[in-house]
């Protein structure tokens, strides 16, 4: 990831809305959220949604695929991933210590379920 990228997915997340918005499609992953659906969940009006969403998209931090006559949006979780990498790649400055309880916390909270067959 290059620098500008990073600096434009972390403005479009420096707005209170657009960070609810982001949250909630995690939450929702991965079945995703129609447009609709999300502006009535945050009691955001539907053009100000779309214009949120919009800046979403072009941050790379959504996805959205039309469902019939729905366009759902889902959170892009491998752009979060290379953004998180990217922020944390020369943390440690070579001494992994520095960043150990940082990668701890990063750790996630509900770690899959062990399959049936596994």
């Amino acid at each position: 990831m290059e620098s500008e990228t990073a600096i434009q997915t972390l403005a479009a997340l420096a707005q209170p809305t657009r960070l609810d918005v982001f949250r909630l499609l995690v939450r929702r992953e991965p079945a995703g959220m129609p447009a609709g659906d999300i502006a009535r969940e945050l009691a955001v009006p539907a053009n100000t949604m779309s214009a949120h969403l919009a800046v979403l998209t072009r941050a790379e931090l959504v996805r959205s695929e039309r469902r019939g006559r729905s366009i759902v949006y889902r959170a892009d979780l491998d752009h979060v991933r290379s953004l998180a990498t990217f922020i944390l790649r020369d943390c440690c400055g070579g001494r992994p210590e520095v960043c150990a309880p940082l990668i701890a916390d990063l750790t996630p909270c509900c770690p899959p379920k062990e399959s049936a067959h596994g």
